[in-house]
């Protein structure tokens, strides 16, 4: 009889995340289109391209129970959490609603966003 054999288990290794390719930037102004803020309106405060999910100023509030440090007072401080980037709207620089967005080359080479509704370009807010 053949004596029993126990096999090490194989780790499985999670691929990394994949960086994706935002509509929104820094510093733009959006309008949320879905959830519990939905209609609300706010700058873009944090972009995270590796998961997908911005940072909007006045969306999506939470609080957190600080612990007293040196520097910091304890306390409930109230601050934004990340919503999914396919939550928010680009605001037409125009006529201020929610418009989806074009991506065109210059003459230059450089890729401007231009707004479906209008058809204005939206500069980048860096």
């Amino acid at each position: 009889m053949k004596p029993l054999v126990y096999k090490k288990a194989k780790r499985v290794r999670r691929p990394a995340p994949v960086r994706m390719r935002l509509h929104v930037t820094k510093g733009d102004t959006v309008q949320v289109i879905s959830g519990d803020d939905k209609g609300k309106q706010g700058r873009v405060l944090h972009v995270f391209p590796k998961t997908g999910r911005v940072t909007v100023q006045g969306v999506n509030m939470i609080k957190r129970h600080q612990r007293q440090t040196q520097t910091a007072e304890a306390g409930i401080i109230e601050r934004e959490a990340a919503i999914h980037h396919s939550k928010v709207m680009l605001l037409d620089p125009k006529s201020g609603e929610p418009t989806r967005i074009r991506r065109r080359k210059d003459a230059d080479g450089t890729v401007e966003r231009i707004a479906v509704k209008s058809d204005q370009s939206i500069p980048r807010n860096r």
